[in-house]
């Protein structure tokens, strides 16, 4: 644990539970709701960002409407896991926009995507195109998500009604 970390506060804590869900507050209402005024709320905002706890703040997106709502699961298996492979693994799967997350695994297969596309059409080009050349790939297998029930990112809560 960082030494940051285990400073923080039940101020700092509520700044960011507040951030994580409403990114765009204002400093002035952010410090009414955790009952500081703006100056030390302020101050603590920007340590939170300067540290590194606060590493950004982005704006979430409606799949459904970006017609990129189709999504999939992809196990990963890789013919070599030296470090080497693994980095050059990792730099061209950076460069694929449709992987909107990429996990290394401990287990059964070596890492596992997350692809958002427009429907099972795009998913096939991406998987043609883009994944099955990714460099060491041994093979693939494809989970197709039919409804999203939940999708939160860290310090964020977004329950969803709608399909994956």
């Amino acid at each position: 644990m960082s030494k940051l970390t285990s400073e923080l506060d039940g101020f700092d804590r509520k700044i960011l539970d507040i951030v994580a869900v409403e990114g765009r507050i204002s400093v002035t209402e952010l410090a009414r709701r955790i009952g500081l005024s703006k100056s030390p709320t302020q101050a603590r905002l920007k340590r939170l960002e300067d540290s590194g706890v606060i590493r950004g703040y982005r704006a979430l997106f409606d799949p459904i409407r970006l017609r990129r709502d189709h999504v999939v699961f992809v196990e990963v298996k890789l013919t070599d896991t030296r470090e080497a492979a693994l980095a050059q693994f990792n730099a061209a799967v950076l460069m694929i926009p449709e992987v909107e997350q990429c996990h290394l695994i401990a287990g059964q297969f070596d890492y596992l995507l997350k692809v958002r596309t427009s429907g099972m059409t795009g998913y096939r080009l991406v998987l043609a195109e883009k994944i099955s050349l990714l460099p060491y790939l041994a093979h693939t297998s494809t989970y197709v998500a039919m409804q999203a029930v939940k999708e939160e990112g860290f310090g964020q809560s977004a329950v969803t009604t709608g399909d994956a």
